[in-house]
C-alpha cells in the first residue's frame, strides 16, 4: 500500500521536465500563495521544514507535503495528475508549459490504513 500514485498524464509531464531539469523533487504547501497546489522544483530547489513529510516517491523523486497539511490529510491517498492551464502559483516548474499540476485525493479504507509505511519526516 502507498500513499501516492501518479497518472499516467503527470507522468509525461513529469518526464519532459526530468529531460529539461535533471532531478527533480515535488513539495505541496498549505501556504496562502500556492494554496495547496503541489509544486515541483529543481532537486534542492525548495527548502523543507523540519517535520514536513515524505509520502512517496514518483520515480526516483521525493514528494513532500507540508507537516500541517499531513496532519490533516494522513488517511487519504495522493493521486499526482496534470490539467490544462496556469495554477493558482505559478512557482511550478510545469508552469511554462500551459500545465499544473493537481492532486485526487480519496479517503483510506482502514484495511489500508493499517497496511501503510512509515512516513519520512525532514529533520
Amino acid at each position: 500500500m502507498k500513499r501516492l500514485s501518479v497518472t499516467p498524464k503527470a507522468m509525461e509531464v513529469i518526464q519532459l521536465l526530468e529531460e529539461k531539469f535533471g532531478n527533480l523533487m515535488f513539495y505541496q504547501a498549505g501556504g496562502c500563495c500556492e494554496g495547496t497546489q503541489p509544486q515541483c522544483f529543481e532537486e534542492g530547489g525548495f527548502y523543507l521544514r523540519t517535520g514536513d513529510v515524505c509520502i512517496g516517491e514518483i520515480k526516483e523523486y521525493k514528494f513532500w507535503i507540508d507537516k500541517d497539511l499531513f496532519e490533516y490529510w494522513q488517511y487519504s491517498h495522493f493521486e499526482l495528475d496534470v490539467t490544462d492551464g496556469f495554477g493558482p502559483g505559478g512557482f511550478s516548474l510545469e508552469t511554462p508549459f500551459g500545465k499544473t499540476f493537481k492532486v485526487n485525493y480519496r479517503l483510506f479504507t482502514d484495511e489500508e490504513i493499517n497496511a501503510l509505511p512509515e512516513v519520512i519526516r525532514w529533520e
